[in-house]
């Protein structure tokens, strides 16, 4: 099992930035592939960002690409998300998620997920 805590949402103007974190606990974290979802209320939860175990490997979903960025410390079990040009549109709730094997996009692929942080966005 493995046990994941978000942090570090909260209400930021157009343009501002926020960084999320997401701390593990459990089985051995290095190993994990971890991802960011989202979710807006009202729509289904989206794919943002994924980084394989090595942190070698990095992918966005399009909408974020060039403003959000993911990275691990893996020392530390943590995940982040930094959020730069924030836009309203980004305004959901973000969830940490983890799987074993390579990362995926689709919401089902992941295997444990944490509680979620609020981000919003104001124009």
């Amino acid at each position: 099992q493995v046990q994941l805590v978000e942090s570090g949402g909260g209400l930021v103007q157009a343009g501002g930035s926020l960084r999320l974190s997401c701390a593990a606990s459990g089985r051995t974290f290095t190993y994990y592939t971890l991802g960011w979802f989202r979710q807006a209320p009202g729509k289904e939860r989206e794919f943002v960002a994924a980084i394989t175990w090595s942190g070698s490997n990095t992918y966005y979903a399009d909408s974020v690409k060039g403003r959000f960025t993911i990275s691990r410390d893996n020392a530390k079990n943590t995940v982040y998300l930094q959020m730069n040009s924030l836009k309203p549109e980004d305004t959901a709730v973000y969830y940490c998620a983890a799987r074993v094997t390579f990362p995926t996009t689709a919401a089902r692929d992941y295997n444990y997920w944490g509680q979620g942080t609020q981000v919003t966005v104001s124009s």
